[in-house]
């Protein structure tokens, strides 16, 4: 999806956001995160598979922002009860412990992924996505991770009321350290 033949920007009231069935629609999503996120396709394809794993956890949820007019993915969220056996909390677990926030792994519901086409950005879409998902969780807090910068996701999250949990995470193969983030559902608004 791209802005319109006049140039002219995409309009965010043209989008709409409910639950997608993610598995079917993956290399979709998949192109979206890449644009956001700068993957290359040998990055896709390894995240492809982990999005299908992911999706088979219990208790899994995807949302798209879907356009009106075609149907196309504008952006897309998803996430999961967290699991401390999962590779993700295992990597995270040392430093939320070393930082006193262990216990933000037991009862968080994880946001794996957000992204939104760079068109888009900036005009709520992600805002909708993860406030619509979260609002549907049952645990009473929410967990994610983020590149450790200043930049608008991280500014968006801090918004919303997540915190710094622990910062310069190193994940492998990540060639920057990510910060781990926490809210008290629901999110602010």
């Amino acid at each position: 999806m791209t802005p319109s033949a006049s140039g002219a920007a995409p309009d965010a009231r043209d989008i709409t956001v409910g639950p997608i069935d993610l598995a079917a629609r993956v290399d979709e999503a998949l192109a979206v995160q890449a644009q956001a996120f700068g993957l290359s396709p040998e990055e896709i394809a390894v995240r492809r598979h982990i999005v299908l794993r992911h999706l088979a956890h219990p208790g899994a949820r995807a949302l798209g922002a879907l356009s009106t007019a075609t149907g196309a993915l504008a952006g897309f969220i998803y996430g999961m009860p967290n699991d401390r056996a999962q590779w993700w909390s295992t990597v995270v677990e040392p430093y939320l412990r070393r930082a006193g926030y262990d216990g933000w792994l037991d009862n968080s519901f994880t946001i794996t992924e957000l992204h939104v086409l760079p068109a888009y950005q900036g005009r709520g879409i992600g805002t909708r996505l993860i406030t619509t998902l979260t609002d549907a969780a049952d645990e009473p807090r929410s967990i994610l991770s983020a590149i450790d910068i200043e930049s608008p996701a991280r500014r968006l999250y801090r918004r919303l009321g997540y915190q710094d949990l622990a910062r310069r995470v190193h994940f492998p193969s990540a060639p920057s350290p990510y910060a781990v983030m926490g809210a008290e559902l629901p999110l602010r608004r």
